[in-house]
């Protein structure tokens, strides 16, 4: 599909040198080869009729480009070199920085930078070409202008009748800004590109090369007619009763054309241009139009009760339309309205969460899902929703009623879902439903919405993804996370039941980060986190003083320090592109199976590294110091491999761990072995560092928590602390009915207290659980 469509574009736009952005060589990133590779063959292609026959009976031609470039690899090996750093009166700036403008905007990438206004060439080497040049000029052999042109035609008066537009074009130009002289001008213009249309299709020369001079002089007459619309002074403003319609909807569209230059604009009309089968006037006559002057139409429009719903890549189903004469010439411009028409289901149906992991070892009695329902019907909607369960399951309700009174209205209902007790490991996901007069709404409306571009809808299937797997993880494992923004996997890991912590800026420069086992920096932190940057010796302080540090993937690029961000010397591969295993099926090999990284608290065998998606690993170090050990060994077929995919290191009393590995993909997935590899990273150490559950350490933890804030009172807190030095004193004689009596007393103190509001639920939580095993041990 990919290669048609590069096919139909140069069938369709008949560019005359094409220019790929980066040569196919090994430090490039895959997509960037892909096109320069499938460039390189659409040059014969496109003009081959065997290649993609339907195009040509869709009523294209095959279309001969005429070179076709490459970045060069450097000066020295360039055809030719071009200035690229002029600055542009119009713009206000050189086109390099035009360029970073439009960079900026690629906000998903961390695009963008400021450069200086100063020279600058990009140097081109020619790799094709369909015809001998003269010289190394970017367009030698290839006509320039209509000048040019009037020299290869074989009719001298066909010639002159080029040159003749061509100095018309000029003069335009030349007149900039000037819209009243433009307007005039460019009447006389287009009237001259149709004469010599016409002519260039009467006269007897090579078919190639009439095709060529047709679709330029086809190119001039659109370019004239935008220039005529524009140097006009008519403003289009456009509005309709509501960017989002449903099928059968009934709106109105209202357009008021006004005259905002200098002269008399005559035999105006405005019209609507919308997909088949939609109802609405025909176009309307305005007249004329004076200087200052305004006019409105208003038009009924019905959408069809079959529409399709929106779809991003499709033309849009409505557009307006203005057209005018002027000394015999006719002007006609589509003018898109200010932001997207959609039409989209009456309703949308989200779940959440819409990914669902159900732990087998850790089986949850019930699980929440909540459904949101927006209304997207102009008016009010009734609905039943429901959850499609697999056998087995239940909730505790077959269905919730909403009642949306308005457009744009959202109601959110919560089912309570349980898996079956006897759960096996497997694939259980649901779908999500809204019943209304008669219709099946099953769909999630996905809204994209930013300042800078024109409002967009994804639509996807109202489905919750749900796997069923054995997670084992240790009891009373505490992660810190430091995220990144780049991943969700904090997110992934509460849903689970993890202990997650996601630290902020003031836990990573004050806080008491010896109360985590673990501490773990999402992707890239460093890149996004400058508050990471600026506390990494406290990081580095809490491994040295016993902590576990888990590192994921970064770029050389992202603040990472060889010397001074980890705890000894760990340089990222650089070019980074090859320094990857792009093979989500590359063969893992585990150089250590019996450490315990691979049997705790998960025995990880070859089955996990099973499904992965997308990749097995990014940015590998190529360089470390020899204290990190090394786990696993992998490579892209035909490659070497990486032995960096997990790097450990004992650093003081504790341990450094960094992983290239892809993990945020294969948890947003939920791959199992991604899970649980995942997990026996965080959990490392864990089996040793578990202190047995005593009154003595529930004592620290108290204070701890009191330090932290957690508690309003401090006589509550000395309470606390008396109450379990006397649990201590029993535990010290082996008195075990007196412990369980005065834990028990212990948890009611703790409920008085929570429902008194004197200490917050974190704390409640993390002494109740600690309370329950205290008891659980000496019962």
């Amino acid at each position: 599909m990919t290669y048609e469509r590069l096919i139909r574009f140069i069938r369709t736009y008949k560019p005359d040198i094409v220019m790929p952005s980066f040569r196919d060589v090994e430090s490039q990133h895959g997509h960037h080869r892909t096109i320069t590779i499938l460039s390189e063959q659409a040059f014969e292609d496109a003009a081959d009729p065997s290649v993609y026959p339907e195009q040509l009976e869709e009523g294209l031609d095959v279309w001969q480009i005429k070179k076709l470039y490459l970045p060069a690899e450097s000066e020295e090996t360039a055809t030719t070199s071009i200035e690229i750093g002029d600055y542009d009166p119009i713009y206000g700036m050189t086109y390099p920085q035009l360029g970073e403008e439009s960079r900026y905007l690629h906000k998903s990438q961390g695009m963008g930078n400021d450069i200086p206004a100063e020279p600058r060439q990009t140097h081109l080497e020619l790799v094709k070409s369909s015809g001998d040049s003269e010289n190394d000029d970017l367009f030698s052999s290839i006509p320039y202008n209509l000048n040019d042109w009037a020299e290869i035609v074989p009719k001298k008066g066909l010639g002159n009748q080029l040159e003749k537009l061509q100095q018309e074009i000029e003069t335009i130009i030349e007149l900039y800004p000037n819209r009243d002289e433009i307007f005039p001008a460019t009447q006389n213009a287009i009237k001259d590109v149709q004469k010599v249309l016409k002519m260039t299709k009467n006269t007897d020369m090579d078919e190639s090369t009439k095709n060529d001079l047709v679709h330029k002089l086809e190119l001039k007459k659109e370019q004239l007619q935008q220039v005529s619309f524009v140097s006009s002074s008519l403003n289009v403003e456009t509005t309709i009763d509501s960017e989002v319609l449903t099928q059968g909807e009934e709106t109105q569209v209202t357009m008021e054309v006004t005259n905002e230059g200098n002269q008399k604009i005559k035999n105006v009309e405005a019209s609507l241009v919308t997909s088949e089968n939609w109802e609405h006037e025909e176009s309307q006559n305005l007249k004329h139009l004076n200087p200052d002057q305004s006019k409105t139409v208003v038009f009924n429009v019905t959408v069809p009760e079959d529409e399709t719903y929106y779809q991003p890549y499709e033309d849009s189903v409505l557009q307006t339309q203005v057209s005018f004469k002027e000394k015999g010439t006719h002007t006609t411009k589509m003018l898109e309205l200010d932001d997207t028409i959609a039409v989209l289901p009456a309703l949308s149906v989200e779940a959440d969460p819409d990914k669902l992991t159900i732990n087998t070892a850790d089986l949850q009695e019930e699980v929440p899902v909540s459904v949101n329902v927006k209304n997207y019907f102009n008016g009010e909607k009734d609905a039943e929703v429901s959850l499609n369960l697999p056998e087995g399951w239940t909730t505790d309700t077959e269905q919730k009623e909403v009642t949306l009174t308005e457009r744009l209205e959202e109601q959110e209902v919560t089912f309570n879902v349980s898996p079956p007790s006897d759960i096996e490991e497997g694939d259980y996901s649901f779908d999500v439903i809204a019943e209304s007069d008669e219709e099946t709404y099953d769909t999630t409306v996905q809204e994209i919405k930013y300042d800078h571009i024109n409002d967009s809808y994804y639509q996807y299937p109202s489905t919750v993804s749900t796997v069923a797997f054995e997670l084992l993880k240790p009891d009373n494992l505490k992660v810190g996370y430091i995220e990144s923004g780049f991943d969700e996997v904090a997110d992934y890991l509460l849903n689970v039941g993890f202990d997650v912590t996601k630290l902020s800026e003031a836990d990573l420069e004050s806080g008491d980060l010896s109360q985590y086992d673990t501490i773990v920096t999402g992707i890239r932190a460093n890149l996004s986190r400058p508050d990471l940057i600026e506390n990494n010796q406290r990081l580095l302080d809490y491994a040295e003083n016993g902590g576990h540090v888990v590192v994921q993937y970064h770029k050389p690029g992202d603040n990472w320090d060889v010397n001074e961000t980890p705890p000894y010397s760990l340089e990222l591969g650089s070019p980074s592109i090859e320094w990857r295993v792009t093979d989500e099926e590359a063969p893992v090999t585990m150089t250590q199976p019996d450490h315990k990284l691979f049997n705790f608290p998960n025995k990880i065998s070859e089955s996990d590294w099973d499904g992965w998606v997308q990749e097995r690993g990014l940015y590998f170090p190529m360089n470390w110091d020899n204290r990190y050990e090394t786990f696993v060994s992998m490579a892209d077929p035909g490659e070497d491999p990486f032995d960096g995919g997990i790097l450990m290191t004992d650093y003081g009393e504790g341990t450094y761990l960094y992983s290239s590995l892809v993990f945020y993909r294969q948890i947003n997935n939920q791959v199992p072995g991604g899970y649980r590899i995942f997990t026996n990273l965080l959990s490392y150490g864990a089996d040793e560092n578990v202190e047995e559950i005593s009154a003595s350490k529930m004592k620290r933890l108290v204070e701890r928590l009191a330090d932290d804030g957690e508690f309003n009172n401090e006589d509550d807190v000395h309470l606390l602390t008396t109450h379990l030095t006397s649990v201590d004193h029993y535990e010290n004689k082996e008195q075990g009915t007196k412990v369980v009596k005065h834990m028990s007393s212990f948890k009611q103190l703790m409920n008085q207290l929570l429902e008194n509001e004197s200490v917050s639920e974190k704390a409640y939580s993390d002494l109740d659980k600690d309370a329950d095993s205290l008891i659980e041990k000496w019962q």
